[in-house]
Protein backbone atom coordinates (compact mmCIF):
# COMPACT_ATOMS: atom_id res chain seq x y z
CA UNK A 1 0.00 0.00 0.00
CA UNK A 2 1.03 3.62 -0.47
CA UNK A 3 1.77 5.76 2.59
CA UNK A 4 -1.55 7.54 2.06
CA UNK A 5 -3.39 4.21 2.10
CA UNK A 6 -1.56 3.06 5.23
CA UNK A 7 -2.46 6.28 7.04
CA UNK A 8 -6.06 6.13 5.87
CA UNK A 9 -6.38 2.60 7.26
CA UNK A 10 -4.74 3.71 10.53
CA UNK A 11 -7.29 6.51 10.97
CA UNK A 12 -10.25 4.36 9.94
CA UNK A 13 -9.19 1.76 12.52
CA UNK A 14 -8.84 4.50 15.15
CA UNK A 15 -12.36 5.81 14.40
CA UNK A 16 -13.79 2.29 14.65
CA UNK A 17 -11.97 1.74 17.97
CA UNK A 18 -13.35 5.00 19.39
CA UNK A 19 -16.86 4.01 18.38
CA UNK A 20 -16.60 0.56 20.01
CA UNK A 21 -14.81 1.87 23.11
CA UNK A 22 -11.66 -0.22 22.54
CA UNK A 23 -9.15 1.84 24.52
CA UNK A 24 -6.08 -0.24 23.61
CA UNK A 25 -6.85 0.14 19.90
CA UNK A 26 -7.49 3.87 20.34
CA UNK A 27 -4.04 4.31 21.89
CA UNK A 28 -2.27 2.21 19.26
CA UNK A 29 -0.08 4.10 16.78
CA UNK A 30 0.14 7.17 19.05
CA UNK A 31 3.44 8.69 20.15
CA UNK A 32 4.29 8.85 23.88
CA UNK A 33 4.73 12.63 23.60
CA UNK A 34 1.69 13.42 21.45
CA UNK A 35 -0.29 16.64 21.96
CA UNK A 36 -4.07 16.78 21.49
CA UNK A 37 -6.21 19.92 21.22
CA UNK A 38 -9.62 18.59 22.22
CA UNK A 39 -13.12 20.09 22.33
CA UNK A 40 -13.12 20.35 26.16
CA UNK A 41 -10.37 22.18 28.12
CA UNK A 42 -7.50 22.43 28.90
CA UNK A 43 -6.85 25.14 26.34
CA UNK A 44 -3.13 24.34 26.08
CA UNK A 45 -3.97 20.80 25.09
CA UNK A 46 -3.52 17.28 26.44
CA UNK A 47 0.17 16.36 26.60
CA UNK A 48 1.45 12.80 26.59
CA UNK A 49 -0.04 9.36 26.09
CA UNK A 50 -1.12 8.93 29.73
CA UNK A 51 -3.11 12.19 29.71
CA UNK A 52 -4.55 11.23 26.32
CA UNK A 53 -5.64 7.88 27.75
CA UNK A 54 -7.47 9.59 30.61
CA UNK A 55 -9.70 11.59 28.23
CA UNK A 56 -11.46 8.56 26.77
CA UNK A 57 -13.41 6.69 29.52
CA UNK A 58 -15.92 9.54 29.97
CA UNK A 59 -16.41 9.78 26.21
CA UNK A 60 -17.00 6.03 25.98
CA UNK A 61 -19.68 6.29 28.69
CA UNK A 62 -21.42 9.05 26.69
CA UNK A 63 -21.34 6.86 23.56
CA UNK A 64 -23.27 4.12 25.36
CA UNK A 65 -26.37 6.34 25.11
CA UNK A 66 -26.42 5.61 21.38
CA UNK A 67 -24.07 8.35 20.20
CA UNK A 68 -22.29 8.12 16.86
CA UNK A 69 -18.63 8.48 15.90
CA UNK A 70 -18.29 7.93 12.15
CA UNK A 71 -16.24 9.34 9.31
CA UNK A 72 -17.94 11.64 6.84
CA UNK A 73 -14.81 12.50 4.84
CA UNK A 74 -11.05 12.00 5.09
CA UNK A 75 -8.12 13.47 3.15
CA UNK A 76 -4.51 12.32 3.62
CA UNK A 77 -1.24 13.88 2.44
CA UNK A 78 2.06 12.08 3.11
CA UNK A 79 5.70 13.01 2.60
CA UNK A 80 8.75 10.87 3.18
CA UNK A 81 8.50 10.90 6.98
CA UNK A 82 5.85 13.50 7.86
CA UNK A 83 2.14 13.43 7.01
CA UNK A 84 -1.14 15.07 7.92
CA UNK A 85 -4.81 14.25 7.50
CA UNK A 86 -8.02 16.19 7.95
CA UNK A 87 -11.48 14.78 8.37
CA UNK A 88 -15.10 15.50 9.22
CA UNK A 89 -16.92 13.11 11.52
CA UNK A 90 -20.44 12.53 12.81
CA UNK A 91 -20.00 12.85 16.57
CA UNK A 92 -23.38 13.42 18.18
CA UNK A 93 -26.07 12.02 20.43
CA UNK A 94 -28.68 9.72 18.92
CA UNK A 95 -31.10 12.62 18.42
CA UNK A 96 -28.42 15.18 17.52
CA UNK A 97 -28.37 17.32 14.39
CA UNK A 98 -26.68 15.34 11.55
CA UNK A 99 -25.43 18.63 10.07
CA UNK A 100 -23.21 19.23 13.11
CA UNK A 101 -19.81 17.68 12.22
CA UNK A 102 -16.68 17.26 14.28
CA UNK A 103 -13.54 18.65 12.61
CA UNK A 104 -10.35 16.60 12.97
CA UNK A 105 -6.75 17.29 11.95
CA UNK A 106 -4.05 14.67 12.58
CA UNK A 107 -0.28 15.06 12.30
CA UNK A 108 1.93 11.99 11.87
CA UNK A 109 5.60 11.10 11.72
CA UNK A 110 7.23 7.94 10.44
CA UNK A 111 9.12 6.49 13.42
CA UNK A 112 11.08 3.25 12.99
CA UNK A 113 9.42 2.89 9.60
CA UNK A 114 5.94 3.09 11.13
CA UNK A 115 3.44 5.95 10.86
CA UNK A 116 2.70 7.35 14.31
CA UNK A 117 0.20 10.01 15.42
CA UNK A 118 1.97 12.93 17.11
CA UNK A 119 -0.86 15.48 17.12
CA UNK A 120 -4.66 15.56 17.06
CA UNK A 121 -6.92 18.61 16.92
CA UNK A 122 -10.66 18.12 17.46
CA UNK A 123 -13.21 20.95 17.31
CA UNK A 124 -16.75 21.99 16.51
CA UNK A 125 -17.39 25.36 14.83
CA UNK A 126 -18.49 28.00 17.31
CA UNK A 127 -20.90 30.57 15.95
CA UNK A 128 -24.38 31.97 16.43
CA UNK A 129 -25.85 30.32 13.36
CA UNK A 130 -28.85 29.13 15.36
CA UNK A 131 -30.33 32.64 15.52
CA UNK A 132 -32.06 32.58 12.10
CA UNK A 133 -33.45 29.10 12.79
CA UNK A 134 -34.79 30.05 16.23
CA UNK A 135 -36.36 33.22 14.82
CA UNK A 136 -37.96 31.06 12.13
CA UNK A 137 -39.52 28.87 14.85
CA UNK A 138 -40.94 31.98 16.55
CA UNK A 139 -42.25 33.29 13.22
CA UNK A 140 -43.98 29.95 12.55
CA UNK A 141 -45.57 30.09 15.99
CA UNK A 142 -46.91 33.52 15.09
CA UNK A 143 -48.45 32.28 11.83
CA UNK A 144 -49.79 29.09 13.42
CA UNK A 145 -51.38 31.05 16.29
CA UNK A 146 -53.23 33.29 13.84
CA UNK A 147 -54.35 30.21 11.89
CA UNK A 148 -55.42 28.44 15.09
CA UNK A 149 -53.33 25.42 14.08
CA UNK A 150 -52.72 23.63 17.38
CA UNK A 151 -50.90 20.63 15.85
CA UNK A 152 -48.40 22.90 14.08
CA UNK A 153 -47.85 24.88 17.29
CA UNK A 154 -46.84 21.66 19.05
CA UNK A 155 -44.32 20.43 16.48
CA UNK A 156 -41.25 22.28 17.86
CA UNK A 157 -42.05 21.44 21.49
CA UNK A 158 -40.10 18.66 23.24
CA UNK A 159 -41.92 15.84 25.01
CA UNK A 160 -40.21 16.72 28.31
CA UNK A 161 -40.75 20.49 28.07
CA UNK A 162 -41.16 22.48 31.29
CA UNK A 163 -43.13 25.71 30.87
CA UNK A 164 -43.54 28.46 33.45
CA UNK A 165 -46.69 30.08 32.11
CA UNK A 166 -48.41 33.23 33.33
CA UNK A 167 -51.02 31.19 35.23
CA UNK A 168 -48.94 28.21 36.42
CA UNK A 169 -46.19 25.69 35.80
CA UNK A 170 -46.62 22.83 33.33
CA UNK A 171 -44.50 19.76 32.61
CA UNK A 172 -44.69 17.70 29.44
CA UNK A 173 -45.88 18.33 25.91
CA UNK A 174 -49.46 17.23 26.58
CA UNK A 175 -49.84 19.70 29.44
CA UNK A 176 -48.54 22.55 27.30
CA UNK A 177 -50.83 21.47 24.47
CA UNK A 178 -53.83 21.83 26.79
CA UNK A 179 -52.71 25.33 27.77
CA UNK A 180 -52.37 26.35 24.12
CA UNK A 181 -55.71 24.79 23.21
CA UNK A 182 -57.41 26.77 25.97
CA UNK A 183 -55.72 29.94 24.79
CA UNK A 184 -56.83 29.48 21.19
CA UNK A 185 -60.39 28.78 22.35
CA UNK A 186 -60.51 31.87 24.57
CA UNK A 187 -61.21 34.28 21.72
CA UNK A 188 -63.89 34.08 19.00
CA UNK A 189 -61.56 35.97 16.68
CA UNK A 190 -58.08 35.11 15.48
CA UNK A 191 -55.33 35.66 18.03
CA UNK A 192 -52.14 37.39 16.95
CA UNK A 193 -48.83 36.49 18.57
CA UNK A 194 -45.63 38.32 17.61
CA UNK A 195 -42.08 38.33 18.96
CA UNK A 196 -40.40 41.55 17.77
CA UNK A 197 -36.59 41.53 17.77
CA UNK A 198 -35.84 38.47 19.91
CA UNK A 199 -32.28 38.09 21.17
CA UNK A 200 -30.79 34.64 20.52
CA UNK A 201 -27.57 33.17 21.90
CA UNK A 202 -26.44 29.64 21.05
CA UNK A 203 -23.60 27.20 21.51
CA UNK A 204 -23.44 23.69 20.11
CA UNK A 205 -26.93 22.13 20.46
CA UNK A 206 -28.42 24.66 22.91
CA UNK A 207 -29.95 28.08 22.26
CA UNK A 208 -31.58 30.67 24.50
CA UNK A 209 -33.97 33.36 23.22
CA UNK A 210 -35.46 36.21 25.21
CA UNK A 211 -38.01 38.77 24.11
CA UNK A 212 -41.09 40.80 24.91
CA UNK A 213 -44.04 38.99 23.34
CA UNK A 214 -47.11 40.78 21.98
CA UNK A 215 -50.49 39.01 22.02
CA UNK A 216 -53.76 40.47 20.74
CA UNK A 217 -57.07 38.76 21.57
CA UNK A 218 -60.59 40.22 21.56
CA UNK A 219 -59.11 43.53 20.41
CA UNK A 220 -56.86 43.85 23.47
CA UNK A 221 -53.07 43.73 23.22
CA UNK A 222 -50.93 42.47 26.10
CA UNK A 223 -47.19 42.11 26.41
CA UNK A 224 -45.23 39.60 28.46
CA UNK A 225 -41.59 38.84 29.10
CA UNK A 226 -40.35 35.54 27.69
CA UNK A 227 -37.21 33.42 28.02
CA UNK A 228 -37.05 30.23 25.97
CA UNK A 229 -34.47 27.45 25.82
CA UNK A 230 -34.16 25.25 22.72
CA UNK A 231 -32.22 22.07 22.03
CA UNK A 232 -31.20 21.02 18.53
CA UNK A 233 -32.27 17.46 17.65
CA UNK A 234 -32.55 15.37 14.52
CA UNK A 235 -36.06 16.81 14.14
CA UNK A 236 -34.79 20.39 14.38
CA UNK A 237 -34.85 22.89 17.23
CA UNK A 238 -37.19 21.90 20.06
CA UNK A 239 -38.41 23.99 22.99
CA UNK A 240 -37.32 22.38 26.27
CA UNK A 241 -38.14 25.26 28.64
CA UNK A 242 -39.90 28.59 28.63
CA UNK A 243 -40.53 31.21 31.28
CA UNK A 244 -43.28 33.82 30.77
CA UNK A 245 -44.11 36.62 33.20
CA UNK A 246 -45.55 40.09 33.74
CA UNK A 247 -43.64 42.54 35.91
CA UNK A 248 -45.12 42.88 39.40
CA UNK A 249 -47.29 45.97 39.73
Amino acid sequence: MTDEQVIRTLIENWVAAVHTGDLDAVLADHAPDLVMFDVPPPYDGVHGLDAYRDTWPGFFEWQKSGASFELESLEVTAGADVAFAFALLHCRAADGDPRQLLRLTIGLRKIDDRWTVTHEHHSFPHDNSAAPEIRAVLDRWSADTTAGNLDALMEPIAENVVSYEIDGNYSGKQAVREVCAAGLASSPDAITFTVPDPTVESADDLAVAWSVDHVTADGTETTSRATRVFRRTGAGWQLIHQHLSYPAS
